[in-house]
């Protein structure tokens, strides 16, 4: 198509020189009329060279013009050949598409025939299969019409035997009415011929009777009782004696020696006057930041500290320690001191439970619960240390387990945490035992550690073989000499109440609380008091004694019945 443009545009060019030459060959005429001259001139050569120079130009145009057409036609002709085989081409190929479409539109309808024919020939068989259970159980429905027919043509005929048989026995109860009546009659004229010659109504002879037979049954049941309650204790008492020896004897306990009070040893007595300070400013600064009563008296070189809560009275004694080495006793020190003490305790705390848990290899402790359990290395219960009363504890029950083939790791933890509630009661209301295992559960311990904690005063019943063995362990502990010491008012107090208890029963004459408390001696009279009822008076003390006091270890009733018989030789 460019070429064409060209051709186009050569044309006008020559058409537009042909033109000009026209116009100077009509204006050469009048030109030479004009100056008079008629003979040619080299203008009008060079004018018609001009002109078969263009005409030829023209006819070169011309030809182009007419080659490009040419070419232009064939080129089209060809892009319109290429075009009609491109558009064949994709018609046969959308021919074909077509017609692989509507072959798998055929094969899907034929699948989905088949499947159709499928379903319907099945639906034909279950029709079919339905009408047969249909006549089978029509066929049934017969049979069982049938028999009901003949098991109630049977029905009439029993009930007609049942009729006639009511009738037999009608005639026979009546009969035996009368054989009862009778029997009553010969009874009674028997039964007052028996109290005529007995001289007791029959209603008396019963309670004589069975009054007899009820102290017969007492008595062996009595016996009964005491000889297996004596095989079973003695069984049981060698048992339970041999694994607690065992237990005690392989823990190793240090002695009770807890105080409130601690003494702290002085570098000289001039010291004392600076502890005091001018007006005694310093001990009443001292005393109101610690809460710690410091008790300066006559003792060289040494001052006492007196407070009720072990803690409290620890880091006193860190902090009156801090100012004597430092020699700067002031009240802005002595604040210094006491918050410098309050992080040494806790740190000593976090230590000794860690000491602890390692000990007794209870496996791992969740570290929320170590600062409460340090608390307890200044905690004491009637003297002994409470943090040193788990780790020995731990250590008893681990052994009893292990003597009763029992793996002694759960059993362990159980004893090392059931006082644990001790560092927390004066925070919380609650016995120590609840107050622990609720926080053991809060903390997600096994629910067999906190139910041996809560367990191991009775408060709660114990339901495991766990709890009962941390009681054992923790009465072991507790009960072993040294361990504990108590109040002498407290212990007069409870000797005088076991005594009591005793004592108010009847036929008892003479009562002996012996062995600190252990053990209660009771003397009964033996014309009002006999063998069995001996033994049923022990029972009832123990449970009294169990009941209204509180005692470490155990207490033993023994009830003394002592006959004598004495005559004189004259």
């Amino acid at each position: 198509m460019t070429g064409v443009w060209y051709a186009a545009i050569g044309a006008a060019f020559a058409l537009g020189v042909l033109l000009v030459l026209v116009r100077t060959r009509r204006a050469a005429p009048r030109q030479r009329a004009r100056h008079g001259a008629d003979a040619p001139r080299p203008e009008d050569a060079e004018l018609a060279a001009l002109r078969e120079s263009a005409r030829a130009d023209a006819e070169r145009t011309r030809a182009a013009a007419t080659a490009d057409a040419d070419a232009a036609r064939r080129s089209a002709r060809d892009e319109l050949e290429a075009a009609r085989a491109q558009a064949d081409a994709a018609l046969s190929q959308a021919r074909e598409h077509a017609a692989t479409v509507a072959a798998e539109a055929r094969r899907e309808a034929a699948g989905q025939v088949e499947e159709l024919t499928a379903d319907l020939q099945r639906q034909q068989a279950g029709y079919a299969a339905r009408a047969a259970r249909l006549d089978d159980a029509e066929t049934r429905l017969d049979d069982r019409e049938t028999r009901l027919a003949q098991r109630s043509a049977d029905l009439q005929r029993h009930a007609a035997d049942l009729a006639t048989t009511r009738e037999a026995l009608d005639r026979r109860e009546r009969e035996l009415d009368d054989a009862r009546a009778n029997l009553r009659l010969v009874e009674a004229e028997q039964r007052r011929e028996l109290e005529r010659v007995a001289g007791l109504t029959s209603e008396d002879a019963r309670a004589e009777l069975l009054a007899g037979v009820e102290n017969v049954a007492k008595r062996d049941a009595a016996l009964l009782v005491r000889t297996i309650e004596n095989e079973a204790r003695a069984e049981g008492t060698e048992r339970a004696r041999a694994i607690v020896v065992e237990a005690v004897q392989r823990v190793a306990g240090a002695q009770t020696s807890e105080a409130v009070v601690s003494v702290l040893h002085l570098p000289g007595d001039d010291m004392k006057g600076r502890i005091i300070g001018r007006e005694g400013r310093n001990i009443r600064s001292f005393e109101a930041v610690t809460g710690v009563n410091v008790i300066i008296d006559d003792t060289p070189e040494a001052v006492l500290l007196s407070c009720f809560d072990p803690v409290r009275r620890e880091v006193g004694r860190l902090t009156l320690a801090t100012l004597v080495s430092d020699g700067r006793i002031h009240p802005q020190r002595i604040e210094d001191a006491y918050e410098q003490s309050l992080v040494e305790v806790d740190e000593l705390c976090l230590r000794a439970a860690r000491d602890a848990v390692a000990e007794v290899a209870v496996g791992p402790v969740d570290e929320r619960l170590l600062p409460t359990i340090g608390r307890l290395k200044y905690r004491t219960s009637y003297g002994q240390n409470v943090l040193a009363h788990l780790v020995e504890t731990a250590h008893v029950a681990g052994v009893m387990a292990a003597e009763l083939g029992i793996e002694p790791t759960l059993v362990r933890r159980c004893a090392f945490l059931h006082d644990i509630g001790k560092a927390l009661t004066h925070e919380v209301e609650g016995s120590h035992a609840v107050v622990g295992a609720e926080l053991l559960r809060r903390m997600g311990e096994d629910e067999a550690v906190a139910h041996a904690v809560e367990a191991h005063h009775n408060e709660v019943r114990p339901q495991t073989i766990e709890a009962v063995l941390t009681q054992a362990a923790d009465t072991c502990s507790a009960s072993r000499p040294g361990a504990r010491r108590e109040s002498l008012e407290s212990y007069v107090k409870r000797l005088a109440r076991i005594e009591e208890i005793a004592r108010d029963r009847e036929g008892v004459d003479k009562v002996f609380a012996m062995q600190a408390g252990r053990e209660v001696r009771v003397m009964v009279q033996p014309g009002e008091v006999d063998d069995l009822e001996s033994s049923v008076m022990a029972r009832e003390i123990a449970k009294q004694i169990e009941d209204e006091l509180t005692y470490p270890g155990q207490i033993r009733v023994t009830v003394v019945r002592e006959s004598r018989a004495t005559e004189i030789a004259h």
